[in-house]
């Protein structure tokens, strides 16, 4: 810690600190030109510095002598030991401070979360995981796959669910989810696959078999909302078959859950929406499948080695989440190695088992 004399002789708090260290200085050198390069000031400098404080003090601070270079007076002997007695004295009390204020300026690492906060799609399972099980000890909030991503690369969640879907190309893929965070400084697991498709009222009243019939007229669609990896499934498919989706009648209308697009289906509010068929088995619909997606989660390689990501992991692959996924419709188990990978890993995983 620092400090500096007031002398009460009109000297202001610069002059006064660097006085003490030039006197201190010239006790060992006795000579003014190494004091003022080791001060980084000129001679004439130095010199005007020990006039104007002899002149406050109004005593003189340093004697030449012919042979005897440049010598301290007794008054500036006496003011030099004084400032050694008070530091030495200051020091020992300012010592409990300094220890504090050395353990407050440290920078210090963030203890992994007990709690994790996970941002995720939409889906059934973890749902019921996180409603019904035991001990399960995470934060959930929906988001559709891009806001969960982004949440994670902000640092407003510890753990982020999204979905790809199967057959996705790695380059595809890694553009994907690249364009929301770094590769390189998160793991990635695949925790599970559901079937996709549309779902419509029982018995098919309409006769929906595929992506062009919800463009027909009379037909009309409840979509998913902007952001979520459904709703990216969506367009994709209709600019697959050439369609605008904007021609088609309820494209407006969305719903931020596959529960949600099957609740309007059954209510008669729409006649077709997208969804898991979980959903349209939970609400006796009718279900054309499309296709199946792979539901992920990534965290940040910090988390990778904690305690709750471990135990994360444990919980996912332990048989009380299978059975669960097993008694869902469309649910299958993931197919990858059972551990949070580097990207280079899990794009490759992608690859071997889609």
């Amino acid at each position: 810690m620092c400090w500096a004399w007031d002398f009460g002789v009109g000297l202001g708090v610069e002059v006064s600190s660097r006085l003490m260290a030039t006197l201190r200085l010239l006790a060992s050198h006795q000579a003014l030109g190494p004091v003022a390069a080791a001060q980084g000031i000129s001679y004439r400098g130095l010199w005007g510095l020990l006039t104007e404080a002899e002149t406050a003090f109004g005593r003189p601070l340093v004697s030449k002598g012919r042979g005897r270079g440049t010598r301290l007076t007794a008054f500036a002997e006496e003011l030099l030991a004084l400032d050694d007695e008070a530091r030495a004295t200051l020091a020992a009390q300012h010592a409990p401070w300094a220890t504090r204020l050395q353990a407050l300026l440290t920078p210090k690492s963030v203890p992994p979360p007990e709690r994790l906060r996970i941002a995720a799609s939409h889906d059934l399972a973890l749902a019921d995981w996180v409603e019904n099980g035991r001990h399960v000890r995470v934060d959930l909030f929906w988001k559709g796959s891009e806001e969960a991503l982004l949440a994670l690369a902000r640092g407003e969640c510890d753990v982020a669910g999204f979905h790809l879907p199967l057959g996705l190309r790695r380059a595809e893929a890694a553009a994907w989810v690249g364009g929301y965070l770094g590769l390189a400084r998160h793991r990635f697991f695949e925790v599970m696959r559901r079937e996709h498709g549309i779902l419509v009222p029982p018995g098919n009243p309409l006769a929906i078999h595929g992506v062009a019939d919800i463009a027909r007229p009379g037909v009309r669609m409840v979509n998913r909302q902007r952001g979520s990896g459904t709703r990216s499934m969506i367009d994709q498919l209709l600019v697959a078959s050439r369609l605008d989706g904007r021609a088609i009648a309820g494209y407006a209308h969305e719903e931020f859950t596959h529960d949600a697009v099957a609740a309007a289906v059954a209510s008669g509010q729409a006649d077709a929406g997208f969804a898991i068929r979980a959903a349209a088995s939970r609400y006796d619909l009718d279900f054309v499948p499309l296709g199946t997606d792979r539901y992920c989660l990534a965290i940040r390689a910090s988390l990778a080695g904690s305690g709750a990501v471990s135990q994360l992991l444990r919980r996912l692959q332990g048989d009380t989440f299978r059975r669960r996924l097993a008694a869902l419709p469309g649910y299958t188990n993931g197919a990858m190695a059972g551990r949070f990978l580097g990207w280079r890993g899990f794009a490759a995983g992608l690859a071997a088992s889609g």
